[in-house]
């Protein structure tokens, strides 16, 4: 009866199985670690920004460019404060506010943005404290350049005058007269009597949208390998009841070619039977025998 797995036809559909199924659960395998890669780092970052930030200053020039290596590192830079901004619709504690950002001129005559704190409610340059005046020294939590959509920056357009919807020098670039630095800092402590900002992770290192998709595929490529499972035993089940159908005479008309040609016990046609006699002869044996007519 399974002498039909010979063919070429189940040939093929056996092979196409046998590659299918292990190249499906490798697949699956590979997301599954890169979602596990994923989380290692998140918890790698998490305990980096937590460590770092009570960890020894180094200078700024150390630490560019901002990589997953140095993002979260404690940095100390000198310079003059210039041009101060608003980044509204921060959150600190699940309460909206704005963060306080002012350029610090460096001697090489770069700027780097300090954020010098949040304040809560909605975005006033009224209400933000000015910099201190003079020469100052900085020292904070280094972090990369924010782009839209990390660490729950949104895109935002059309702000006022003295506000900037993330802090990045692709951002400040028209705002200013002078090259930015692409990194900024958040003291460790705010400055007149603001809130200080919290150092977040680095990106790409978090369970982001990213991570969770490695998640999803996993359990799409083992659904994919379940699914070739299934469609085997099936088109197996259905050539076998048709081969059964045909030995019973209960295939019906019209069909006798569409599987395959009908197995006999030993996988051949059946064989026309010699001594059968056709029921129109059996019925009228004259007529058969080509009986003149009357």
């Amino acid at each position: 009866m399974y002498r039909f797995l010979l063919t070429p036809r189940w040939w093929g559909i056996n092979v196409f199985v046998l590659l299918a199924i292990p190249f499906c659960v490798l697949m699956g395998s590979w997301q599954l670690d890169r979602f596990e890669s994923r989380m290692d780092t998140h918890r790698d970052a998490t305990e980096q920004v937590t460590t770092e930030e009570n960890g020894p200053a180094r200078p700024l020039a150390e630490l560019l460019p901002v990589d997953k290596a140095t993002s979260g590192e404690q940095a100390t830079v000198s310079g003059r404060y210039a041009d101060q901004f608003l980044v509204p619709d921060r959150t600190v504690d699940d309460v909206q506010g704005s963060y306080v950002m002012t350029l610090l001129r460096t001697d090489t005559g770069q700027a780097l943005p300090v954020v010098r704190g949040w304040l809560p409610g909605t975005a006033d340059a009224a209400r933000a404290p000015a910099p201190p005046s003079g020469e100052v020294t900085v020292t904070g939590t280094l972090q990369a350049s924010e782009t839209p959509g990390s660490n729950g920056v949104v895109a935002l357009s059309g702000l006022p005058a003295g506000q900037t919807g993330a802090i990045s020098a692709a951002s400040l670039v028209n705002l200013v007269p002078y090259d930015v630095y692409d990194a900024w800092i958040t003291l460790g402590e705010g400055d007149s009597g603001m809130r200080a900002v919290p150092a977040t992770a680095a990106a790409d290192t978090g369970l982001d949208l990213k991570a969770f998709q490695n998640l999803g595929y996993t359990g799409e490529w083992f659904v994919f390998a379940g699914f070739v499972v299934f469609m085997w035993f099936r088109l197996l089940r259905r050539e076998v009841d048709f081969v059964r159908d045909a030995r019973m005479g209960l295939v019906p008309e019209g069909q006798e070619g569409q599987e395959g040609q009908q197995e006999g016990p030993e996988g051949l046609e059946h064989p026309q039977d010699p001594d059968a006699t056709p029921e129109a002869e059996r019925k009228d044996p004259a007529a058969a025998a080509g009986a003149p007519g009357v």
